[in-house]
């Protein structure tokens, strides 16, 4: 797993939309990247709702917060409607898992990605990352303190 001072790695992603969304076109503000295994997964859902419900938390300090699973971009819009998700879902889709694995949250294993947190830096840099086994949701306290390092 990337450790801060680290070199985030560029990708290009689609979000739910089908848009394009390179990593190294959000420089100049900070990034949150949250991977998560499955879309509509139930530790899942409860991470990134608790996360759609505390979004100020990065508006605050301006932080583009950004969530990637290797599903595909048509789950994940399925699922960013029916919660009410208004931040970007980001398909890791095909090369399957390729950005979660260059981030080094990848498990080969189970074909999916790891709970893993990436907070960068407005000049792509990793500033903190954290991760939680599989099985155990992430806490905010945790975004707090990562957010804290920037």
């Amino acid at each position: 797993m990337l450790a801060p001072g680290a070199a985030a790695p560029d990708f290009t992603l689609v979000n739910q939309f089908g848009q394009p969304v390179r990593l190294s076109g959000l420089r100049g503000r900070p990034v949150a990247l949250v991977f998560f295994p499955l879309a509509f997964s139930r530790i899942c859902h409860g991470e990134l709702c608790e996360l759609r419900d505390n979004i100020a938390m990065f508006e605050g300090p301006d932080v583009a917060l950004h969530a990637i699973s290797v599903d595909s971009k048509h789950t994940l819009r399925a699922w960013a409607e029916r919660e009410d998700y208004d931040f970007p879902l980001l398909a890791d889709f095909w090369p399957h898992g390729a950005v979660a694995d260059s981030f080094g949250a990848f498990d080969a294993g189970t074909g999916l990605a790891e709970r893993a947190t990436f907070v960068i830096d407005a000049d792509g840099m990793v500033a903190a990352s954290f991760a939680t086994p599989r099985g155990e949701a992430r806490s905010l306290d945790q975004y707090r303190q990562a957010l804290a390092a920037l």
